[in-house]
């Protein structure tokens, strides 16, 4: 052999290993078990920041909206906590007074065999996620106060450099609540979570894209990307006790109420509501409900499923929205 043909064969192996090592960084092999305690990191007690920016503007003539800043002390309780599944519960509470607000959900499973996905408004199809997406990954499910489903995401965590980060694929969620009462330019998100685990808590970061859609899910128009930035910080300063009280008193009764969410949203074809878009036609009976459930009533099952009965049905065939 040539010095010359040796050169390029060392030249070709060397970029070959490259590549090689290259991808195996980028594709590291499942850890789930150390997902699992970078999810359950996530509980505690927490000051928040929640901020949103618009940055590219995509319409014509669109103006940039103001920029988005509220905040609050939050627990994330964990309700479930098995070997391929972990629910975590938010709960506000306002310092000053001691208020309780049930907050949001986070459901995370490990390879999920399906997923809802926001198809059309006020509709989730159930849909089955591709096997190359789900290996290795998990599917988090996030869900309104009344536990009333958001949007789903399937991705892997990244352990890289001793840092815990955790980045969805982009999916489909409605209007945020945020904009229910200011906006009607624009009725869905394309969107890409992203958790990280950072000294004293962690952050959720959103890459969202504002879009109209038809109501067969295909996109009309584009208005603007929006950068979503919510910091959990530690907290040892407020008492949360008022939010493990209503808790302990509640999730029997909030336990019943997602029993009847599953039943919609565990198989196709889905779920549609029928309430207007803030969802307050449920929201308020069950927060009553539960309210009774802390008082020391009781609330039957007739009760709970004449709630539903009203204002969710099956959705309609398989959907046609976009992944």
């Amino acid at each position: 052999m040539t010095p010359a043909r040796f050169l390029s064969l060392a030249a070709s192996v060397s970029l070959w290993l490259s590549c090689a090592t290259a991808a195996a960084q980028q594709s590291p092999e499942p850890d789930p078990q150390r997902d699992r305690a970078a999810i359950l990191a996530m509980q505690g007690e927490y000051d928040v920041d929640f901020s949103f920016d618009e940055t590219v503007l995509l319409a014509p003539d669109y103006e940039r909206a103001s920029a988005k800043r509220s905040g609050g002390s939050e627990i994330v309780i964990v309700v479930e906590d098995g070997p391929k599944r972990i629910v975590l519960q938010h709960i506000l509470v306002d310092p000053k007074s001691g208020h309780v607000t049930k907050h949001w959900r986070q459901d995370w499973e490990y390879e999920a065999p399906r997923r809802f996905e926001f198809s059309a408004d006020q509709t989730w199809h159930v849909r089955d996620i591709a096997p190359e997406l789900t290996r290795g990954a998990w599917t988090q499910c996030v869900y309104e106060v009344s536990d009333a489903p958001r949007y789903c995401g399937t991705g892997r965590w990244n352990h890289r450099y001793g840092v815990a980060t955790w980045t969805s694929d982009r999916t489909w969620r409605p209007l945020p609540r945020r904009e229910y009462t200011t906006r009607e330019d624009y009725n869905a998100l394309n969107v890409e979570n992203r958790h990280t685990l950072v000294p004293g808590g962690w952050t959720h970061e959103q890459d969202n894209t504002k879009v109209v859609r038809a109501a067969d899910g295909s996109t009309v128009r584009t208005i603007a990307r929006e950068f979503g930035f919510n910091d959990y910080r530690s907290d040892t300063e407020v008492d949360f006790t008022p939010a493990i009280d209503y808790w302990r008193a509640t999730k029997d009764y909030w336990a019943r109420v997602r029993a009847h969410w599953d039943a919609y949203l565990s198989q196709p074809p889905g779920l549609r509501l029928k309430t207007e878009v803030d969802g307050m036609a449920m929201i308020v009976p069950l927060f009553e409900q539960a309210q009774r459930v802390q008082d020391g009533e009781t609330v039957s099952d007739a009760e709970m499923e004449a709630v539903f009965a009203q204002w969710a049905e099956a959705a309609p065939g398989a959907g046609a929205g976009a992944r």
